[in-house]
């Protein structure tokens, strides 16, 4: 693999902490002026309610597919040089990492644009799922990201029917993220839109 295309993934099994500089070191190299990293910690409290921890579940080959084909797009989309997503299954205490992305680039604007890209994409589209543990119960959640998606999807019919121009990085997507559209088929998709 190319070094302009690294990519690291892993869904780490329970009770297997986030090790942080060793998806800093992953993504480190000297033509890279920039590292952004993104670092999802268990916090308190949520609505007034004491947390105790994150349970996190996932159908894991399915959950590492997808989290590569979102760092696939996120280069479509931005100078990136190296990306590494990390994910904690099982129990996750408060105050301890439950997510960490690394994504190296040239420049900061594309490591921190690609970077948080890869978090909301991840929390809105990745078969992992939480429970939050209160002191007096638990409640499993479904994340906003994930939610807005849903909702859009059933305005539009379909995740992507809805464009708005970005930039010189193509199109914007009805999800907030920018994405690279085959103009053709976006093209043929309007034109059925018309004849319906």
């Amino acid at each position: 693999m190319a070094s302009e295309e690294k990519t690291l993934v892993e869904v780490l099994e329970e009770n297997n902490p986030i090790d942080l500089a060793k998806y800093i070191n992953y993504v480190s190299a000297s033509q890279a002026g920039a590292i952004a990293t993104f670092s999802g910690t268990t916090r308190d409290t949520f609505e007034g309610k004491v947390v105790v921890e994150l349970r996190y579940e996932a159908y894991v080959p399915m959950a590492v597919r997808q989290i590569k084909s979102i760092c696939s797009s996120a280069r479509l989309s931005w100078n990136v040089h190296s990306i590494a997503v990390a994910h904690r299954l099982g129990p996750v205490a408060v105050g301890e990492t439950s997510v960490f992305i690394a994504v190296s680039a040239v420049h900061r604007a594309d490591a921190l644009d690609a970077c948080k890209f890869v978090i909301d994409e991840l929390k809105a589209s990745v078969p992992i799922w939480k429970k939050e543990v209160y002191s007096n119960g638990e409640v499993w959640k479904e994340n906003s990201e994930f939610l807005e998606r849903r909702q859009e999807i059933g305005k539009t019919g379909g995740c992507c029917s809805k464009k708005v121009e970005v930039k010189a990085h193509g199109t914007k997507g009805c999800c907030g993220a920018k994405v690279k559209v085959n103009e053709e088929a976006a093209k043929m998709s309007t034109d059925a839109e018309a004849e319906n």
